[in-house]
């Protein structure tokens, strides 16, 4: 799937808007059933000990723990980084610590790889 600028911003303000109105369904939406999604929040909420999540029902497990923890979660997006079908989304997070995904993008527009990373 190649990706365009402005289809790269549009998929930034929809993931970003699905967060930050807590809607799980809306970003469950969003990611393929064939995911895997790597974060260093996964071993700090104790879902394993990998860091990895390789199960969509897994990942929306993991959301909605973090949704729960976070009660006050909102991301402010900085930056949107357009790659050949994958997007770096750049933000703020929980905590003024920033983040930063890389999301590739499967043939039907949805997430199928997540490597996210926070700063310290």
């Amino acid at each position: 799937m190649h990706l365009t600028e402005q289809a790269a911003q549009s998929f930034a303000t929809q993931w970003i808007g699905a967060w930050n109105r807590h809607d799980l369904p809306a970003i469950m939406a969003l990611y393929s059933e064939d995911i895997r999604f790597y974060s260093p929040y996964i071993i700090k909420l104790e879902m394993n000990a990998e860091g990895m999540i390789n199960r969509k029902a897994d990942l929306e497990k993991y959301f909605g723990k973090a949704l729960g923890i976070y009660a006050d979660l909102h991301f402010e997006l900085h930056q949107v980084l357009t790659g050949a079908d994958s997007v770096i989304l750049y933000y703020k997070s929980v905590n003024n610590r920033m983040a930063a995904e890389l999301m590739q993008l499967d043939e039907s527009g949805k997430i199928s790889l997540v490597k996210a990373h926070y700063n310290a």
